[in-house]
């Protein structure tokens, strides 16, 4: 079954997990992390997206997010985007660094939202990169510590969590705590990384009725419907990125610099990026194929042959975000 497109909808609850491809390491050191959370940091700040929580492990991270002015996917298009170049040019590699794209699950806050804390931040225990409680309070590559005052990050929301354990800071921090300790033995949490599950009336009634039900979506079933009702028009209000734009970041994740983009030629790495460039200027954007073909030197007929060989191409490079 071919998968769902994201739901990018703001002032809701993201749980965005990201993973590396094949399951390879995506920090080769500490250097490496501290990189990614000054962007983090920076890029949460400018786009007042609000950061709950957030681990980083060796080979995947989880973030929990609420954007609020400027979408999920050009945060985290940015986000990974930058990433992806600046490790590669670091260890001198090429190819790519993530597996497939990001996931985000659309959470209901209620119910959900320090199941989540506690979950994203137990992480680095369940896989033994801390041993305990007490180092992964000094765990440096999470919002855990920043919730206890051991570390600071601009951008990382902190009295939204710990207003819930307590009317003083003291207070609150001992409850949250607690609350993350109490945890611990509840192990891996599927439902919360799986999106919703099904859910229907008790066998007692005779009729069952099955909650409205989306993968992409951990929550009640009238919070399914009024997110997937909504969603057609936040998709319709989608502002189109300028083409420029687009081929400066299409060049950057592929490699192929701008101006070879105009060239004539068979080139497989050049004629691979501007399908790319094609299938998403004219299927996500919804510009024609004549404005696509102009910049990357071909005409409308040759456009959409490449935009029909994009769309496969694109599954090879996660790090545009779409």
């Amino acid at each position: 079954m071919p998968r769902q497109p994201r739901l990018d909808i703001p002032d809701v609850l993201h749980h965005v997990i990201v993973r590396g491809i094949e399951r390879r390491d995506i920090f080769a050191e500490d250097a490496d992390k501290e990189r990614f959370v000054a962007s983090l940091s920076a890029l949460l700040t400018k786009s007042a997206t609000k950061c709950y929580a957030w681990a980083l492990m060796s080979n995947h991270l989880h973030l929990l997010l609420m954007p609020t002015r400027v979408s999920l996917a050009e945060t985290m298009r940015r986000l990974l985007t930058g990433y992806a170049v600046y490790f590669n040019r670091k260890y001198q590699r090429c190819g790519h660094l993530f597996q497939n794209r990001y996931k985000s699950i659309l959470c209901e806050e209620d119910p959900y939202f320090l199941e989540l804390v506690r979950y994203i931040h137990l992480n680095p225990l369940r896989a033994g990169m801390v041993s305990d409680m007490n180092e992964l309070g000094s765990y440096p590559w999470s919002g855990h510590a920043v919730l206890l005052g051991k570390r600071a990050m601009e951008g990382q929301e902190t009295d939204e969590v710990l207003t819930r354990f307590g009317n003083t800071r003291a207070r609150a921090v001992r409850g949250y705590w607690q609350f993350v300790a109490d945890g611990i033995t509840t192990g891996h949490r599927q439902d919360l990384v799986g999106g919703g599950l099904k859910r229907s009336q008790p066998d007692c009634m005779e009729i069952k009725e099955i909650a409205a039900f989306d993968e992409r979506i951990l929550g009640s079933g009238g919070f399914v419907e009024k997110l997937t009702q909504g969603a057609s028009v936040v998709e319709k209000n989608k502002p189109r990125l300028a083409l420029v734009e687009l081929l400066d970041r299409v060049c950057a994740v592929t490699g192929v610099v701008a101006d070879r983009m105009q060239c004539p030629g068979k080139e497989r790495a050049v004629a691979r990026a501007k399908a790319i460039f094609c299938y998403l200027a004219v299927r996500e954007y919804g510009y024609t194929g004549t404005e696509a073909g102009k910049v990357v030197g071909i005409g409308s007929a040759g456009a959409s042959i490449a935009a029909r060989r994009g769309a496969e191409l694109l599954k090879s490079y996660p790090e545009l975000g779409i």
